[in-house]
């Protein structure tokens, strides 16, 4: 299959985990309906961004994955046909959790999660009181409609993290993310901050020669102290935008991708055909200096 459409839901999110669930669901079945074949959610899809608090109740948000998400959106996958990509708090144990995203094939079947690597720790954004960095390793996914590789937010700032996602053999990379704006910014830092968010995930598109799909929240959150930017967006393989949303409204949108452009592109630029592999060992260094 060398082209697919990719189904983005944009939303903002409310206190109640089933409301927003039940809301995720219908937009999946617009995605669906507008022809999509695999939807991809937000980060934390589930519920309003807990972490710009370090609160222990929210803990209690956590679900099992496989757990009651996926039970409920597992079999909205098989009777639409479609591929969800859905993350979710995970509870791996009593004390130990993850932020992770699922990924459910055409048929309902759950086919296994990645576990985010990259974990945040900046002003609202206090992600290491609550998750556990990954240790899945980075993943890939084969789905009726190709090799699904996912990462999750904070990962989108790491070459290190496409690449290797890139060399394990995805077709396209998801990123579900969580990201806004501090309502008391001025509108040239905004956009200066969103132009980075965006740059830095279609330079990983070029310098793999695949797809990127980056989903994004929108609504004001943290009391209005907080405006989730939106801007999701789809690239080909050369980082072109396909699709590019608001920054403020609700958005169920499809975008066809021809994943058969990675040939073209690789064999155009051989990017990594032209790495030079054998030089790349001080990378696992923290910082290059004499200690």
């Amino acid at each position: 299959m060398s082209k697919v459409k990719i189904g983005t839901v944009q939303m903002s999110c409310v206190a109640d985990k089933q409301e927003n669930l039940n809301k995720a669901i219908e937009k999946i079945k617009e995605a669906a309906a507008k022809g999509a074949q695999i939807v991809c959610l937000q980060e934390l899809f589930t519920s309003l961004y807990f972490c710009d608090v370090e609160d222990y109740d929210n803990f209690d948000l956590a679900e099992p994955i496989p757990g009651p998400s996926t039970e409920a959106l597992s079999p909205v996958a098989k009777e639409l046909g479609v591929v969800i990509i859905a993350s979710l708090f995970e509870k791996r144990t009593e004390g130990l959790y993850h932020n992770t995203t699922a990924v459910i094939d055409a048929d309902g079947t759950y086919l296994g999660k990645y576990r985010k690597m990259h974990i945040p720790d900046d002003p609202a954004f206090y992600e290491k009181f609550y998750f556990t960095p990954g240790d899945l390793g980075y993943k890939i996914f084969k789905t009726k409609f190709g090799k699904v590789g996912v990462l999750i937010c904070w990962d989108q700032w790491y070459p290190e993290a496409s690449r290797i996602t890139a060399l394990m053999g995805a077709d396209i990379m998801f990123y579900p993310t969580a990201i806004g704006w501090a309502t008391d910014q001025d509108e040239e830092t905004n956009q200066d901050q969103y132009n980075a968010w965006q740059t830095i995930q279609r330079s990983h598109s070029v310098a793999n020669g695949v797809p990127v799909v980056s989903v994004n929240r929108v609504g004001f959150e943290q009391n209005g102290a907080m405006k989730f930017w939106g801007g999701s967006f789809v690239t080909n393989a050369q980082g072109k935008l396909l699709y590019l949303g608001s920054h403020d409204q609700e958005e169920v949108a499809v975008t066809e991708v021809d994943l058969s452009q990675t040939d073209y592109m690789r064999k155009h630029w051989p990017f990594l055909r032209d790495r030079r592999i054998e030089t790349y060992s001080p990378i696992t260094k923290r910082f290059i200096d004499e200690d």
